[in-house]
């Protein structure tokens, strides 16, 4: 009990007073009596008075034998009680006693001898209930026994937390022998970290005297200081039967068993999670390099505090693994740290060319085809690019490496690098296992983006293979054309333009879009091109040229195509269009507003079964046509309506030249990542001797 918990009259005196007085005794119940040496009652305490039933005054003066046994036990404990006033031997043990109120109960005597200063003899009796006598002494028994052989951790301690006693579990627990725990306080037996918010808790106890049930600590303690275990604890609150506060009590129950078990379904179910983002995030797009950036978002930092994304040059190259006689190259895809850290200095940044010593993580994994775990790193040599990189991740702590092959269609295209320092948990087998399932799935992803990359880049090629070079004079005309191919989330489409001289200075203009990608739409595109250039030297009306298309284009099948054809005469400012089904377009006129045209739309080329009409308009110089492709205008999200206003929007100013204007245009209304390819012509009437 701590000074500020003592009551004043209670507290130590000077030079070692009486302390805080036991309750046992009060629970007792112990009676005092004094006997003359003739038996006759002298002094008769409080307590006589409860045990046996009468007062003081009813009971001093009186024959002890007389008032307090039955006719049949008075001779015995007469010879007892001359056996004691005799010898001065004392005597214990129990006799039936009549209380006041007619019953017989069973009272456990302790009898001695007294002597005054005049050396007269008096008996002092001390007595007490023996039933409840025996409930203590069983009570006891029952604690020792409990204490001792209980397979849980048991200790007392004051109030200044030293401990008062310790059971042979809980010592087991501790590693420290029972006798070297008496006495010491609690930070003293248990001085570990972990340990702190244990002793917060028996203060808190201490002083509330709100008990606390099962709470979880997990440490190590000297019995086994290489592992953790995990304890569930409960403190309560001793007191006397006064209120007086003793100490606490502990019980600690080891659960580590059970502590492990929910680790490990913890850890599973992160895994289960883990492995499902991956799905949902990784390969979310046919680019390369984001796809690897999607693997390095899953994986720091539930799974490692920093990776590298490396793949094999030769597989961007030639969408093949070479890794040929010499050191592997490898081409740095995407590199990211949990937070920020010198090791990040030390890792191959995106887009760098690198190759690793051969006793590398990565070079393990392209020669040998397997993952490469490193529990416990001590040469950083063994995972660094050079002995600056090395330097630097020993700095930032790194203690554990893994190093997972990326493997696709059966090559191993790249390495996944992961390594943990922060976290102070090495790699084990299950995030080896983790791991390579995550690279398993990001690797066809990978492989996947690259053979994309290739496709689209030939198709791409092709396309821009099949598309004309306009020519610098075209009579009458200022003609200015784009081709982009769609970006990220779709192969290169069949879109087209093309610009042809046709007799008497007119020119035939041409926007066609092949429904597709990739190269069979490329193909059919530039199968259709040829078409077009080859039935305008035949000066058919665009209507007549447009039926032709769509019977060439019904051979095609599967494909469909949609096509804007006209043919322009500067002689006598007349423009001749016809429409299979494409989108409408724009007509800008001096003074004007620009306006879509209003043409008969028709069908598809492909379709067939439908005519086509011909429009015929004036264009006068200065008056521009702009004719494009829906890669131009669409979205995923806009209404058509919305972006058809914004193409008239942009294009009413009035004073840019039509190469400005297709800049404009391009950049104005295709978003960055198209998701469809564009094609984009327009053309200015301009006078014949124009140049």
């Amino acid at each position: 009990m701590t000074g500020a918990q003592r009551r004043p009259e209670q507290a130590e005196r000077p030079g070692g007073g009486a302390a805080d007085p036991s309750g046992l005794m009060d629970l007792l119940g112990v009676a005092a009596v004094l006997l003359e040496a003739d038996g006759k009652i002298d002094m008769w305490s409080p307590q006589a008075e409860e045990l046996f039933g009468y007062t003081r005054s009813e009971a001093v003066g009186q024959y002890a034998a007389l008032l307090l046994l039955h006719p049949e036990n008075q001779d015995a404990a007469v010879t007892l009680f001359a056996d004691v006033m005799a010898t001065g031997r004392g005597w214990a043990g129990a006799f039936p006693v009549r209380h006041k109120d007619g019953s017989s109960r069973m009272v456990e005597f302790r009898n001695m001898r007294l002597t005054d200063n005049l050396g007269d003899h008096y008996a002092l009796g001390l007595a007490t209930d023996r039933t409840t006598l025996r409930q203590m002494e069983r009570n006891l028994a029952l604690s020792t026994r409990l204490v001792t052989q209980a397979p849980i951790g048991l200790a007392v301690l004051d109030t200044d937390l030293r401990y008062l006693a310790v059971n042979p579990a809980l010592a087991g627990m501790h590693g420290v022998l029972e006798a070297d725990h008496i006495g010491r306080p609690f930070r003293e037996v248990l001085p570990g970290e972990p340990f702190l918010d244990a002793e917060a808790l028996m203060r808190q106890v201490l002083a509330s005297g709100a008990p606390v049930v099962d709470q979880q600590m997990v440490g190590r303690t000297s019995a086994d200081p290489d592992r953790d275990h995990a304890w569930a604890v409960s403190v309560y609150r001793l007191e006397d039967h006064l209120g007086h506060v003793l100490g606490i009590a502990t019980m600690v129950v080891d659960v580590t068993d059970r502590y492990e078990a929910a680790r490990k379904a913890d850890q599973a179910q992160h895994r289960l999670r883990l492995v499902a983002n991956g799905s949902s995030r990784i390969g979310t797009t046919l680019e390369v390099e984001r796809t690897a950036r999607e693997l390095a978002d899953v994986v720091v930092p539930d799974l490692a505090d920093m990776v590298s994304v490396d793949l094999l040059d030769s597989v961007l190259q030639t969408g093949r693994p070479d890794v040929g006689e010499g050191p592997a190259l490898f081409r740095a895809l995407a590199v990211k740290t949990a937070y920020p850290t010198d090791a990040a200095d030390a890792m191959v940044p995106p887009g760098r060319l690198t190759t690793y010593h051969a006793d590398h993580p990565a070079a393990h994994c392209i020669r040998t085809r397997l993952p490469h775990l490193i529990t416990h790193l001590e040469d950083h040599a063994r995972i660094a690019a050079g002995p600056e990189a090395a330097r630097l991740l020993a700095r930032a702590g790194v203690h554990s490496d893994m190093a997972v092959p990326l493997i696709a269609r059966g090559e191993v295209i790249g390495v996944m690098g992961l390594a943990r320092a922060r976290n102070p948990q090495p790699f084990d087998d299950d995030d080896l296992a983790l791991a390579c399932e995550l690279a398993s799935s990001a690797a066809l992803s990978i492989d996947n983006a690259v053979l994309h990359q290739h496709i689209r880049s030939a198709a791409e090629t092709l396309q821009r293979s099949l598309l004309p070079r306009l020519s610098p004079r075209h009579p009458g005309l200022d003609v200015a054309a784009r081709y982009r191919p769609a970006q990220a989330f779709s192969e290169v489409g069949g879109d087209w333009y093309d610009v042809i001289p046709l007799d008497g200075d007119r020119t035939a203009l041409a926007v066609g879009d092949v429904m597709g990608s990739g190269i069979p739409a490329a193909t059919a595109m530039g199968r259709l091109r040829t078409a077009t250039s080859t039935l305008a030297d035949l000066d058919l009306e665009p209507a007549r040229i447009l039926t032709h298309l769509d019977k060439i284009t019904h051979g095609l099948d599967p494909y469909i195509a949609t096509c804007v054809y006209a043919v322009y005469d500067p002689h006598r400012a007349l423009l001749h269009v016809t429409s299979a089904g494409h989108l409408p377009p724009v007509l800008m006129r001096a003074g004007r507003a620009p306006e879509l045209l209003d043409l008969p739309t028709g069908i598809p080329l492909g379709v067939g079964g439908v005519p086509f009409e011909t429009t015929t308009l004036g264009l006068e110089p200065g008056d521009q046509l702009v004719l494009y492709t829906d890669g131009l205008v669409e979205t995923r999200d806009d209404p058509i309506d919305e972006r058809l206003e914004d193409l008239l929007r942009l294009l009413a100013p009035r004073d840019r030249s039509t190469e400005d204007t297709c800049d404009r245009l391009l950049r104005e209304l295709r978003h960055p990542a198209g998701h469809d390819d564009v094609a984009l012509l327009i053309a200015r009437a301009q006078p014949l001797s124009a140049r």
